[in-house]
């Protein structure tokens, strides 16, 4: 492939992924499938004219996918507002992400173990990815959302992919340590290293801040995304949770004029702040568009349809997911206490976090001589069934409210002229 080629595909391929986005605005159908069917079938033209050699996609997708994570992260943090009157939206996101994350977890595992026949700590490690929630796709497709609905997605969503991937890394390091998953002296220690991280990271934060004030160069936002990503990469190396910087980072910056102490507040320019704030939002959000293009176009066209000869793929994927959202409907029954399901209960995609994860389970050293039938088959299965769920969802719900909201405008409008009619006859009478 030539220069030139190149220079037409790459921008062909970010417009027809606007496309995508804007129908999926229009649609609630999610932008992400378009653009893995596109990769597919890109893959399937290449095939087609003699182009077979696809290596390269080993390093490039996980690379892509680590720094689209960590925008991801960022922008969901940056979307975060701390402020008293939202504390109880941000407990039950918080809750919801966490129980939900762990019930699926226990679950999956023992259908892994007990059905398919896997170890104990490989149930756990296959179990966890398919288990969290994408934040890229759930808070765009919650746009249609009550507000106080919206609130909640983005916060859910985002805690859970925080907690997943600390769970993740968690039950990696503790397996490769030949240690239990859960235990006092592990469960103290892993809270003493939060801690220690949150510590490290309000000081990282504090600096990056600084640095972002004090800068007049004219290049200075992608100086701090650079920064956080070599600190994501050091934290990867010293095996910390190194996501939950990132995350801090974020929200400091999204409420620092609620967080810093009144002593502080004095020596920032309230105005230039929000400002560049706002410019830095812009530039993550379309940075992680970009990332999220040609992660998913990539993705998509990894895929070997070929592979998909056995019926167990299927069979295993959608099992998956339908244990998971009956566990998420149990969980919003129990805490709302109504039977029928909400908006709330569909919106749970997964999507770049659990692809991310999951090739990252093949350099887990105790399970690279692991030969499973949960594999990105089945992963691709539950992706693709959890968005087509989400979408026929949300779509049912908003036919729901456009009619209930007709109905209350035909009651209002009746209700009006009834209020004319008898203001008509009172003025006749008095006439």
């Amino acid at each position: 492939m030539n220069t030139l080629t190149i220079l037409i595909v790459i921008p062909l391929l970010i417009i027809f992924s606007y496309l995508f986005d804007l129908i999926a605005r229009k649609t609630k159908f999610p932008s992400v499938i378009l653009l893995m069917f596109t990769g597919i079938l890109v893959r399937l033209g290449a095939t087609f004219y003699g182009f077979d050699n696809f290596v390269f996609l080993d390093n490039l997708i996980p690379v892509l996918g680590t720094i689209g994570l960590i925008l991801i992260v960022l922008e969901g943090a940056l979307e975060l507002n701390i402020t008293r009157e939202k504390l109880p939206v941000i407990l039950k996101g918080f809750l919801a992400a966490g129980v939900i994350l762990i019930l699926n977890v226990f679950a999956i595992s023992l259908v892994f173990e007990h059905l398919v026949g896997m170890t104990h700590q490989a149930s756990i490690v296959y179990a966890t990815p398919l288990s969290i929630i994408s934040s890229a796709i759930a808070i765009p497709s919650s746009a249609g959302l009550l507000q106080q609905e919206k609130e909640f997605v983005v916060y859910e969503s985002t805690f859970s992919d925080i907690l997943g991937i600390m769970l993740f890394n968690y039950a990696i390091r503790q397996f490769e340590n030949n240690q239990a998953l859960v235990s006092v002296t592990s469960l103290v220690d892993l809270g003493l290293q939060i801690i220690g991280v949150i510590v490290i990271s309000l000081l990282i934060t504090f600096c990056l801040f600084q640095l972002l004030q004090k800068l007049t160069h004219h290049v200075k936002f992608f100086l701090i995304l650079a920064l956080l990503i070599l600190v994501y990469a050091f934290g990867k190396i010293l095996h910390l949770p190194a996501l939950v910087t990132i995350f801090i980072f974020g929200l400091f910056l999204s409420n620092v004029t609620s967080l810093l102490p009144s002593f502080l507040k004095r020596y920032i320019d309230k105005e230039e702040t929000e400002k560049g704030l706002h410019e830095f939002h812009i530039l993550t959000a379309e940075s992680t568009f970009l990332v999220k293009t040609f992660f998913f176009l990539f993705f998509g066209f990894s895929i070997d349809l070929t592979a998909f000869t056995s019926f167990s793929p299927f069979l295993y994927g959608v099992l998956v997911f339908g244990l998971m959202f009956g566990l998420r409907y149990l969980y919003f029954t129990a805490t709302t206490f109504r039977i029928a399901p909400s908006r709330l209960v569909f919106i749970s995609p997964r999507g770049l976090i659990s692809i991310l994860l999951f090739l990252q389970i093949g350099e887990v050293a105790f399970l690279k001589s692991t030969v499973s039938i949960i594999d990105e088959r089945v992963l691709l299965i539950v992706i693709l069934t959890s968005m087509v769920i989400m979408t026929k969802g949300t779509m049912k719900k908003d036919t729901e409210k456009e009619e209930t909201e007709e109905t209350e405008m035909e009651n209002l409008e009746t209700e009006e002229v009834f209020t004319l009619d008898d203001d008509q006859e009172e003025i006749q009478n008095n006439g």
